[in-house]
């Protein structure tokens, strides 16, 4: 067998996507200082080594990674393989992750595989992951693609991945091609529960909402649990989703529900309080209280209080929802100097209560809110009262504790 070419030591390799594993294959041996390969008769001068080469890449691949139609066409008319896998991924994969709509149809055309799995246990449609794939997700269909296949460490479906990025156009054409929408990956989520996780920035969350209330019209289960026993609505607290929070109540997401750590949704939303924005926050905690959900052990509010200084409104709409809670002096060791001052009138008014008890008014509003229960923010709306009032009854934050 033809032993590999020697090379010059220094030389720089021009072909692209070539690497130099070390030490050489078994029976191979590199000569001495300014000789070749033992039995090589040719004279060399100079430092010389052996390079054994490794294939990363293609012509095919490339020409699909930049969308050059033309290149692609050229390659597969002079014999090129679509299916051919060097570095662990096809040119299809490489057209679906540059969003290159007429690359990959030019190679489904040619017989590529719509299913064929890179060396990292991915399909094409799972790396159709920006607005932009969506014309290489319909051609992968079009193709015969399957869209039930779980790929990759996390044994995701397309339907997770569209989930994930927040794809909303992508989820619905899954769906209308019979993808099951509580399928579950490999850490027990499902689609909705992956959704309500990933919207990290306040920007996401529009876009969230509308695959939640796609994936939900499609008879996603709101209380699905992960493997960490958290229901999408832990997750959307977690965010700070309010929004999100909402249509999951709506649609019968379970507020008492407790993940393994033993925590409830609004014990998320309080952990999440303080590096939230402020207004998402305060909503998010009112949400889960017009809901139904729980308040917590009384002995647990000093953590609240510790957790949530910062943001004094949120501890006002909890603080609201107990009809009596007994305020303690030493509680005044746990806000800090500065916070304390930024929000004087606050905290005042709270620790005025160490000694008195909650006005008339406040415990009718508690009256009202027990005897209404989960209905809370259905049935106070429709109470002949002022809008004032309605707000009062709904735990809008004034500023101050009466």
């Amino acid at each position: 067998m033809q032993g590999p070419m020697p090379r010059a030591c220094g030389h720089q390799d021009s072909t692209p996507g070539t690497e130099t594993p070390s030490p050489p294959p078994s029976g191979q041996q590199a000569g001495p200082l300014g000789q070749g390969q033992a039995g090589d008769s040719a004279p060399h001068t100079g430092l010389w080594t052996l390079e054994y080469k490794r294939e990363l890449t293609s012509p095919l691949r490339l020409a699909a990674a930049h969308g050059h139609t033309a290149c692609v066409r050229h390659l597969l008319g002079r014999g090129a393989h679509p299916d051919a896998s060097p570095g662990g991924r096809a040119a299809l994969h490489e057209a679906c992750l540059g969003s290159h709509t007429a690359c990959a149809r030019l190679l489904l055309q040619h017989h590529a595989d719509p299913d064929l799995l890179s060396a990292e246990g991915l399909a094409p449609l799972h790396l159709c992951r920006t607005p932009a794939s969506f014309g290489c997700a319909q051609v992968l269909l079009e193709y015969g693609a399957s869209v039930q296949r779980a790929g990759g460490a996390g044994q995701d479906t397309p339907l997770h991945v569209a989930a994930q990025h927040g794809l909303d156009d992508h989820a619905r054409l899954y769906l209308g091609h019979g993808a099951h929408v509580d399928a579950r990956n490999s850490r027990g989520e499902t689609a909705l529960s992956v959704a309500c996780g990933a919207a990290q920035r306040l920007e996401d969350h529009e876009c969230g909402l509308h695959l939640c209330a796609l994936l939900l019209q499609h008879g996603a289960a709101a209380d699905a649990r992960d493997e960490d026993e958290r229901s999408p609505l832990h997750k959307a607290c977690g965010r700070a989703h309010h929004s999100l929070a909402r249509l999951l109540l709506l649609n019968g997401a379970d507020t008492s529900a407790l993940d393994y750590g033993g925590a409830s949704p609004l014990a998320h939303a309080l952990q999440r309080a303080a590096c939230a924005p402020l207004a998402e926050a305060q909503r998010t905690v009112q949400v889960l209280l017009n809901h139904g959900s729980p308040t917590l052990w009384p002995d647990a509010f000093p953590k609240v209080l510790r957790t949530c200084a910062p943001v004094p409104v949120v501890i006002e709409v909890l603080f609201n929802s107990y009809a009596q809670l007994r305020v303690s002096e030493a509680w005044k060791e746990l806000i800090p100097g500065e916070v304390y001052q930024i929000h004087q009138p606050f905290y005042q008014s709270l620790f005025a209560l160490a000694h008195t008890p909650r006005c008339l008014q406040h415990l009718c509003r508690c009256a009202l809110r027990k005897l209404f229960g989960k209905k809370c923010f259905h049935l106070v709306p429709l109470l002949p009262l002022p809008e004032p009032l309605q707000n009062y009854l709904l735990l809008e934050p004034e500023g101050v504790l009466h």
